[in-house]
């Protein structure tokens, strides 16, 4: 499997000539989504879902489909009846030949005063890249590839150490990283390497890995 990321939160997995996209949303490139044949969406924060990006993608491939939230599923399934799929915790699919499995059900807390939105987090072939969305979901599944939300305003670096322990991945790939500037890169990569307790990865955007 080859993993590619793209801005924020964005990656792109390839299999067997096949790409399967999670969460494109709008800090992500305009053609994160071209190409797709898969696309999932974790929630309707527009950092995650961008509209425009997912009908480029379905419109550039007639067989491409999304599997989301109903949230999500609420604002697009119109456009391309039979071709968007709503998902939730415990559901399990076959997307573009990626096995799936959603577990979690609602996002991280941002403050008490906001309310919380549902977010779903999706284990990819067994187990082999898991993506949580804006949530520290721990699956019942070992994790080789832990796609880690490493700076959000709804957490802090304590946090994202411990969701690595106790996820206890083989190896942690920052994503979530937008608003991290360069300058502080060196400081989350130190302690989330260092007390993590798993091999801890960052790629550029456009750059891949395979897995």
């Amino acid at each position: 499997m080859k993993l590619t990321k793209m801005s924020h939160a964005c990656v792109r997995l390839e299999k067997d000539g096949r790409t399967l996209v999670l969460d494109p949303g709008g800090f992500s490139e305009e053609d994160a989504a071209l190409g797709a044949d898969a696309i999932l969406v974790t929630h309707e924060h527009p950092d995650h879902f961008d509209e425009l990006r997912l009908r480029a993608a379905m419109e550039n491939n007639p067989a491409a489909e999304i599997w989301t939230l109903r949230s999500v599923a609420e604002k697009i399934s119109s456009a391309f009846p039979g071709r968007v799929h709503t998902v939730g915790h415990g559901d399990s699919f076959t997307a573009a030949g990626f096995d799936v499995q959603v577990h979690g059900e609602l996002h991280a807390v941002i403050h008490p005063d906001i309310p919380r939105i549902t977010n779903v987090g999706y284990l990819v072939d067994g187990g082999k890249v898991f993506h949580p969305g804006d949530a520290l979901t721990v699956p019942d599944h070992p994790v080789e590839t832990l796609m880690l939300p490493v700076m959000a305003p709804w957490s802090k670096i304590s946090e994202v150490i411990d969701y690595v322990r106790e996820v206890q991945p083989q190896r942690a790939y920052d994503i979530h990283d937008a608003l991290l500037t360069d300058l502080a890169r060196p400081i989350y990569d130190r302690q989330i390497g260092g007390l993590g307790g798993a091999e801890h990865l960052r790629l550029t955007p456009g750059a891949s890995a395979d897995l």
